[in-house]
């Protein structure tokens, strides 16, 4: 009982926080969902994932640089998805531009679940925007390794197999360095933030390293700020409310919700027609889509972004089983046995893939409707990790639960023409959920945050 409370006390004290609604900071807030104890987790497989980060960054950077690759990829997907549509309209006007991503930022963070059966480390997904929890993620590692330093004995376990976490002082660190390249001392990061920001504390965090680590200011503006506060320069500075903007670093855009009007669209064109450094610039997002994840698995794709054999059979190991609906064969299996997949639609943060027997349905819908709707959505290999009983703390109670975790590893990249300044693993995520839950978010509800526990 005494640890909980710790926990609970704790978990507010050192500012891990949600808001719960409203958009005043303070009002409504309540500490964020976190287990009581950390999660264990294998350290060969720990080390994989870590390795893999860097390889996973140099190809996300080469895709976002073949402009042909992600229209050709995304064209039966923009037919009807409207949203990846509105996207991909950005991209092309880029390129009828000539536009050039000089200086290029990714703050990434690739998720992975350990599968019981094959005992192999599966990519659930690679983030290339808004990669949330560096901020709140680091404090959870803190206060589980503050919890095992006063109670490990008796818990019988050791503080000091909980790794570090230093996501965010080397996301700082890159948006920093990143500043420094643009070259413009009186210029800020821009934060693009939601009208109604749950996450706040974990973005404030980051602008707080930011600032006190590095004097880099930061202000934070939603869309439809920008589009009545922006303006772009003739030499093409993007100046809102009166301030240069360096560096853009996108912590909304990336769902539909995000875009209620043209004005935020109109926002989010500003943003790519300007000099700035965007966290992530179109393309950067477009090569994180589902769509462009399933066709990386494709046989001999990786072949066209990456020469060291190493590295491309390091990333097929992880790969999961990843298929397009314009195959019968993989579309009649998963009718067949529809609990051995996931469709995903191109979406990011939460709450939006199908499983189960929806699998089916949706599937038996789309063959009927005869209709193209089928390129919106891809399939992936449903992965069944192991289940643990654990404690979740939720709003100051905990729940004794049986849960399965993902484990998300950070990366930043920052790279200036040739030069590559930054490619680099930048800490962890690790969130819990109870078995019987399906999708993994913490903001959108559904997951805790939580720490790992090498064994």
């Amino acid at each position: 009982m005494l640890c909980i409370i710790l926990i609970s006390v704790l978990g507010i004290d050192m500012g891990v926080l949600l808001q719960r609604s409203g958009k005043v900071p303070g009002v409504g807030m309540v500490h964020a969902p976190i287990s009581l104890l950390p999660m264990p987790f294998p350290e060969s497989h720990w080390k994989q994932a870590c390795e893999l980060a860097p390889i996973f960054n140099e190809l996300s950077d080469r895709v976002s640089l073949d402009g042909k690759f992600l229209q050709d990829s995304l064209s039966r997907t923009k037919k009807v998805d409207a949203f990846t549509s509105r996207l991909i309209d950005i991209h092309s006007k880029m390129l009828e531009m000539n536009k050039k991503e000089e200086i290029r930022l990714g703050l990434h963070r690739s998720d992975y679940m350990l599968d019981e059966k094959t005992k192999l480390l599966l990519q659930i997904e690679f983030n290339t925007i808004s990669s949330s929890f560096p901020g709140l993620g680091c404090l959870v590692t803190d206060l589980h390794r503050t919890l095992l330093n006063d109670y490990g004995e008796d818990l019988g376990l050791d503080s000091k197999r909980i790794p570090g976490n230093t996501a965010v002082s080397q996301f700082a660190d890159a948006l920093a360095k990143a500043w420094t390249e643009f070259n413009n001392p009186r210029a800020v990061v821009m934060v693009v933030v939601q009208t109604e920001e749950r996450n706040m504390y974990d973005q404030h965090w980051l602008c707080t390293v930011l600032k006190e680590r590095h004097n880099v200011r930061t202000v934070r503006k939603t869309l439809a700020e920008i589009d009545g506060e922006g303006k772009l320069l003739p030499d093409g500075t993007l100046v809102v409310d009166g301030q240069a903007v360096a560096v853009v670093y996108f912590r909304a855009g990336y769902a539909p919700s995000d875009y209620p009007t043209e004005s935020e669209w109109g926002a989010r064109m500003l943003m790519e027609q300007s000099s700035a450094i965007k966290c992530p610039s179109i393309s950067y997002h477009l090569a994180g889509t589902k769509k462009i994840q399933q066709e990386l698995a494709k046989p001999n794709v990786l072949e066209r972004f990456l020469e060291n054999k190493e590295d491309i059979a390091k990333l097929r190991k992880c790969f999961a089983g990843l298929w397009s609906l314009d195959g019968s064969d993989i579309t009649r299996k998963a009718i067949e046995e529809p609990e051995l997949f996931v469709m995903k639609p191109q979406r990011e943060g939460g709450g939006n893939n199908i499983y189960g027997d929806d699998v089916k349905e949706t599937l038996l819908l789309l063959q009927k409707e005869g209709s193209e709707e089928d390129a919106a959505y891809i399939l992936m290999q449903r992965i069944f990790p192991t289940v643990s009983p654990t404690f979740l703390m939720r709003d100051g109670i905990c729940h004794r639960e049986h849960a399965i975790s993902e484990l998300g590893v950070y990366s930043a990249y920052l790279r200036n023409k040739e030069k590559v300044i930054i490619n680099d693993q930048c800490g962890y995520l690790m969130r819990t959920k109870i078995s019987s839950s399906n999708e993994g978010g913490v903001a959108a509800g559904f997951a805790v945050l939580d720490s790992v526990y090498l064994t």
